[in-house]
């Protein structure tokens, strides 16, 4: 089966956001927020690539975007509480956007089916 662009994407997002919480010493409470949406992205999209239904996908792409919300705002707590340096939340804020859009993108042409 050919790779899913999108599911391959948030794959690697996700790989990145662990590695970058393994360089992360304290702050458990906030790696764990982190952690949890930053993977539920791709865990949501991998199930609509593989959705039942029209309506299925769509949900599922609906609720990757919501996570992909929330796994920049950690980010962004991330950085200004002085956690993690901007030259570090860049990438993964230039990676999740690069997701988000694509997956509104989606959303939007599934929508008009």
């Amino acid at each position: 089966m050919k790779p899913h662009p999108l599911a391959e994407q948030s794959l690697d997002f996700s790989v990145s956001v662990v590695r970058f919480c393994d360089t992360i010493e304290r702050h458990a409470v906030l790696k764990n927020q982190l952690l949890r949406s930053a993977t539920s992205i791709g865990a949501n999209i991998h199930e609509g690539v593989y959705a039942c239904s029209g309506g299925d996908f769509v949900l599922k792409y609906q609720i990757s975007l919501k996570e992909c919300y929330e796994t920049e705002y950690w980010l962004h707590v991330m950085q200004r509480a002085g956690i993690a340096p901007a030259e570090s939340v860049a990438p993964l804020l230039h990676q999740s956007g690069s997701i988000r859009r694509m997956l509104i993108a989606s959303i939007k042409t599934a929508k008009g089916k």
